[in-house]
């Protein structure tokens, strides 16, 4: 079986419940009590997607735009996805993801704690139609009480193309080749 790495970025706004999700789905647990990420931290899960393997390799990010902005333009994710607090805050995030991260990005909104109906931000209907106009994946969450957390991943997973669709031999790919050595002459 085919084993493909993909990596993820978290984006979001400090508290919104990033490493919940993650700690979530990596170790199928929460912690009310769960420390604020300082810089950025990183987890793994693999998981049997069809007939492949997907290893995430998971950043996440401790809310703070200098640290979202560097891990995107340097770690280059297959995906990535904005936790959402409130519509300007979303919006933002995106916009930091697409002008930052790669042109294919695969762009997914979690309408993070969504067992607290009472202090919603954003309506459901409203987020999902925001999500559809930027052609991303829109799924409401609660890492508290596991609600569609692993749905959230196997939804990024359907979404990146497979290796198939990919071959590669596509034209912007080099091989890299040992020149043969010299042989060794000796002297006199």
């Amino acid at each position: 079986m085919a084993l493909r790495e993909l990596k993820v970025c978290l984006l979001g706004d400090t508290g919104v419940g990033k490493s919940s999700i993650v700690w979530r789905f990596v170790e199928d647990s929460f912690d009310p009590n769960i420390n604020p990420t300082i810089g950025a931290s990183f987890m793994t899960k693999t998981v049997q997607y069809q007939n492949e393997l997907h290893k995430f390799l998971i950043w996440d990010t401790a809310g703070q735009e200098r640290v979202s902005h560097s891990l995107i333009y340097y770690v280059s994710p297959v995906s990535s996805f904005v936790l959402q607090e409130t519509f300007s805050t979303l919006k933002n995030w995106v916009k930091e993801l697409r002008q930052h991260g790669p042109p294919n990005i695969v762009v997914a909104i979690a309408g993070n704690k969504c067992d607290l109906i009472d202090v919603r931000e954003v309506m459901e209907r409203d987020a999902k139609d925001y999500a559809d106009s930027i052609h991303a994946i829109f799924v409401e969450t609660s890492a508290k009480n596991a609600i569609n957390i692993n749905e959230l991943f196997i939804e990024i997973s359907r979404r990146i193309p497979s290796t198939d669709a990919n071959p590669p031999s596509g034209g912007k790919g080099f091989k890299l080749r040992r020149q043969p050595s010299e042989p060794k002459r000796s002297c006199c």
